[in-house]
């Protein structure tokens, strides 16, 4: 079944998924049990070290959840290790050229396509145990995130890039990157425009196209816009929300 929403997340079908920065395996366990398609652990941003990466890809065994872990920079150790643990796709933030998008693919494939080195006692093939046939290699999920103007700009050459399977907005750097190149000028460039020229650079390439949605409203619009991959909210944000709409109404009720 993962093998199917790994390979799904190539295609135009649509997935649902969420963001985990808490680093909490139980979180990560609930989230799978609920039903999401993937889940991406944010090792960017997130409050969790790398250390607790294993603890957090073991809470999805037995679940049909593809884990896709976002590194902080595009290391070769860094994306080789996170893959050699056991995800089956790694976002990388920050991809502005093809160069970018080729340095990554070459750290994440093994020979002839990369660099990426192998083993067959890491986690991904079970310690040695059920190793794999070295002519049946699977190839990871590499999604590009697009953060950035120059991204834009090049969002069809990175998509071009073989090994590239997803480009994927970042909302709040594109919207920061677009609000600091209007200073100084008298336009700026359009947010919606941005995400329009991703989505078509990824659909002239025959890439899909993902993006993080925050407000449920959104959800439709992006998916007409020509978005496959949604990643809706976050555990710290579903939580920090939850609380903040609790604690008003309890405090109300609680008032003598």
């Amino acid at each position: 079944m993962s093998n199917t929403l790994q390979k799904n997340l190539r295609g135009s079908a649509g997935t649902i998924g969420t963001w985990l920065s808490i680093g909490s395996p139980i979180i990560a366990e609930l989230a799978a049990e609920c039903g999401f398609d993937w889940l991406l652990f944010d090792f960017e941003h997130g409050c969790a070290s790398e250390a607790s990466l294993i603890g957090n890809l073991q809470a999805l065994n037995g679940s049909a959840c593809v884990p896709i872990v976002r590194v902080g920079a595009p290391h070769p150790d860094l994306l080789m290790r996170v893959l050699d643990w056991g995800a089956k796709g790694v976002m990388v933030p920050h991809v502005e050229s093809a160069d970018d998008a080729e340095a990554c693919v070459q750290a994440m494939h093994y020979p002839p396509r990369g660099r990426r080195g192998f083993s067959r006692s890491v986690r991904t093939y079970r310690y040695g145990v059920r190793p794999p046939a070295m002519d049946a290699l699977e190839k990871p999920v590499f999604i590009a995130q697009i953060e950035t103007l120059k991204g834009v700009r090049n969002a069809a050459a990175i998509a071009a890039v073989d090994g590239v399977d997803m480009l994927f907005v970042g909302p709040a750097d594109l919207s920061l990157d677009i609000q600091a190149r209007q200073e100084g000028h008298d336009s700026r460039p359009d947010y919606d425009a941005c995400l329009k020229a991703v989505v078509e650079a990824a659909r002239a390439a025959g890439k899909s196209t993902g993006i993080l949605v925050r407000n449920s409203d959104d959800i439709h619009p992006l998916g007409m816009m020509g978005f496959h991959h949604l990643a809706v909210d976050s555990d710290l944000a579903i939580l920090r929300n939850r609380y903040q709409q609790l604690l008003p109404s309890a405090r109300a009720a609680a008032a003598p």
